[in-house]
């Protein structure tokens, strides 16, 4: 089990993994965006500049040359937090034949670990309200529901 950056052959991986959830966390509010799981150029200027941007990372886990999970930390400058970096994780998602063996767990612990590492104060993420068991997985890993989160769609 491989725990890296992600490349560019590893998009097309990755945006399957973040289609197979779509349907699960549809909420009303937001418009329906058609599930996609080609690389469009969208996905290439995003993939280009989360590369580019020291406080972006898009890591994956990999086994066997096949991308098993993956996750966003952007890194966030504050004052709070003793003038820290605070992580902010996004698209977390394990493939659907290989939950419940630890692996969301593993690549948790990875990051958790990546952001000391890089001296951040705080590790923070949201999650859709559809996805309870994904509310389940994150507080046996500690997180607590302490804020209300809200959207604004702009487009």
């Amino acid at each position: 089990m491989i725990f890296r950056t992600a490349t560019r052959q590893d998009l097309p991986a990755v945006l399957a993994l973040l289609a197979q959830d779509d349907d699960a966390a549809a909420a009303p509010e937001v418009p329906e965006l058609p599930r996609v799981t080609e690389v469009t150029e969208a996905h290439e200027r995003a993939f280009a500049a989360i590369e580019a941007d020291a406080r972006n990372e898009m890591l994956v886990l990999v086994e066997d040359g096949a991308v098993l999970g993956c996750l966003q930390l952007t890194y966030i400058p504050g004052l709070g937090q003793g003038g820290r970096e605070r992580a902010l994780v996004e698209a977390v998602r394990i493939r659907a034949d290989r939950r419940g063996g630890g692996l969301g767990a593993r690549l948790m612990e990875l990051a958790v670990d990546r952001a000391r590492e890089r001296g951040c104060g705080l590790m923070q993420l949201t999650s859709n309200k559809l996805r309870r068991d994904a509310h389940r997985f994150y507080e046996r890993l500690g997180f607590a529901r302490s804020h209300e989160g809200f959207k604004l769609p702009l487009a």
